[in-house]
């Protein structure tokens, strides 16, 4: 968003689409009015400070209804206009380490573990829609505003603690690029550099339409693992009745998976990068209903795919006995089950889903940690205008492929360390989060409901306690044994 800086030689008010711009010849320094906020508020509509300058309002005290008008001709272009952040979040949801998580409760478990995915889904809304209205309300990031509310101290270590989880999910990500390219017979000395460059240059140079649109592309090659699944020839009907049969047994194995379902499920880094994609896009608060629309239809495909995953590695591995301990592992036991074309899928998909989050997660690091210290940030900026935000994002791309390059690193330990800090932070991220949607000065008539309150608190307690048994398990192994 422009502002009016009275040090520049040339005044100038630069706005966004419901706006214009003002251009006058000026002195150092420009000295209005004592009247000219009330002034500023009766010609441009909207409080302004002394200089000029908007002040940042949320919409409902700009007198914009949350309620759409009734939907016209252009109901579904306005949709496709507004799709993407909601899609792109939740499919990067899938990426290496949640394919692995899939690939091995449908390998170990089969179906048994497939009825999960629909409580996984509702508190994917949930969470995921809370995030979207506050970003269009306020228009604000969710760093942006745990800083204002909260204070530049737990912000500095909120993101701190972020950014030291999404390195070792970044290696995660392109130690699953290397594996997935490894199938087809291409190093991880080639594959890496070569993936590492493409991302890097993507957002760099790319403009935000244009990175918008090759991420929604690579969205739609999740849709591999349908297929995969479809040429496993699982029993449907099967499928049908566990989905809707939740059951548990007293078993360490199941229980441990069934908790790793569900803590890959909302990660800590989603909610930061979808509330800045929405901002960044600039919705209205008019079109909140397509952005609804564009979270609940990720959120949806999202776990359609993990569905996928689980069917196709439950209706070959399970069924013929393989016990495999990664994405590769299924990838490549699949050829002899299901088909050559089965397994080139499958790792089609896995190469995809690594290579994409390996693009996102420094992204959205780079705009949490930019946003929470008040630095520049954006797609559409440069090295010159956002510094700190292209230099975090190279930062993290660099760090990540080469730690998987080099022999001997510890990628088991910093994977297992970026999981425990993700446990650690979800808490208060979910915690920040409802307080800030309840919060009337922030959100005005837009707050929660009751019920709706209600259910999203249930979903926070349960992922808080969920998560933090995954945590102990994970620094203390022998707990989930038995």
């Amino acid at each position: 968003m422009g502002r009016l800086l009275p040090r520049e030689p040339v005044c100038r008010l630069v706005l966004h689409a419901h706006d214009f711009i003002i251009s006058l010849p000026s002195p150092a320094r420009f000295d209005p009015p004592a009247d000219s906020r009330a002034v500023n508020t009766l010609l441009l509509g909207q409080p302004r400070d002394g200089y000029g300058n908007f002040e940042r309002l949320p919409s409902w005290k700009r007198g914009i209804p949350l309620r759409l008008r009734r939907p016209d001709k252009k109901t579904f272009l306005t949709f496709l206009a507004i799709l993407g952040p909601g899609i792109i979040t939740a499919s990067v949801d899938n990426d290496a380490g949640g394919i692995a998580t899939y690939s091995i409760a449908g390998a170990h478990f089969g179906y048994s573990l497939v009825w999960t995915l629909i409580p996984i889904t509702v508190a994917l809304i949930v969470v995921q829609e809370m995030v979207a209205r506050m970003g269009v309300v306020t228009g604000k990031t969710l760093a942006d505003l745990i800083r204002e509310k909260f204070g530049v101290r737990p912000t500095f270590f909120l993101l701190f603690a972020l950014l030291i989880a999404n390195l070792g999910n970044t290696v995660a990500e392109f130690a699953g690029w290397a594996a997935a390219l490894e199938i087809f017979g291409i190093s991880r000395y080639l594959s890496v550099p070569i993936g590492a460059v493409a991302v890097w240059f993507l957002v760099v140079k790319g403009t935000y339409r244009i990175v918008e649109k090759i991420f929604l592309i690579a969205a739609t090659i999740y849709f591999t693992y349908a297929v995969s699944a479809w040429m496993g020839h699982p029993p449907w009907g099967t499928v049908a009745r566990e989905l809707v049969t939740p059951h548990l047994r007293a078993d360490g194995a199941y229980l441990m998976m069934l908790i790793g379902m569900v803590g890959t499920t909302i990660a800590p880094w989603m909610q930061f990068y979808l509330q800045s994609a929405v901002v960044e896009k600039n919705v209205q608060v008019e079109e909140y209903r397509y952005c609804r629309a564009d979270v609940v239809a990720g959120c949806f495909v999202t776990d359609i795919v993990a569905l996928s995953i689980i069917v196709a590695c439950g209706a070959t591995l399970f069924t013929a006995g393989v016990r495999i301990g990664d994405a590769k592992d299924a990838a490549l036991a699949l050829s002899p089950l299901a088909g050559k074309y089965a397994s080139i899928l499958f790792a089609v998909g896995l190469a995809n889903a690594s290579l994409f989050a390996a693009s996102i997660l420094p992204l959205a690091t780079a705009y949490s940690v930019c946003e929470g210290m008040g630095w520049e940030s954006g797609i559409d900026r440069d090295f010159r205008t956002a510094p700190h935000f292209f230099w975090l994002y190279t930062g993290l791309i660099v760090a990540g492929a080469i730690l998987v390059l080099y022999p001997g690193a510890p990628l088991i330990l910093i994977m297992y360390l970026s999981q425990v800090v993700n446990g650690i932070l979800l808490p208060f991220v979910l915690v920040f989060m409802l307080k800030l949607i309840n919060d009337r000065e922030l959100m005005g008539e837009h707050v929660n409901s009751k019920a709706f309150n209600g259910i999203a608190w249930t979903t926070t307690v349960v992922m808080i306690v969920l998560t933090a048994f995954l945590v102990v398990v994970t620094i203390f192994p022998g707990l989930s044994s038995g």
